[in-house]
């Protein structure tokens, strides 16, 4: 969703860290949505590359209400 909207507003982005940190200015949402995704983006990369997982419920609940500002606003652009 998050480079859904940076690409709605025209943009490609190389490193895919930026879809979250460029937030504020796609979806007007600030450093408490995109820390929550990028810090979640990381925890899964180290699940994935290096078998690293760990599941934090309060994590996965801030996951979760990130993701439904982020589509909230997604759709209200």
């Amino acid at each position: 969703m998050c480079l859904a909207a940076l690409r709605a507003k025209g943009y490609r982005a190389g490193n895919h860290y930026i879809v979250f940190q460029v937030l504020p200015h796609t979806l007007g949402l600030g450093p408490e949505v995109w820390r929550v995704l990028d810090l979640c983006h990381n925890k899964r990369n180290l699940g994935e590359y290096e078998g690293l997982l760990e599941v934090d419920e309060r994590l996965v609940k801030d996951l979760i209400l990130a993701a439904q500002r982020v589509a909230d606003a997604l759709a209200a652009a």
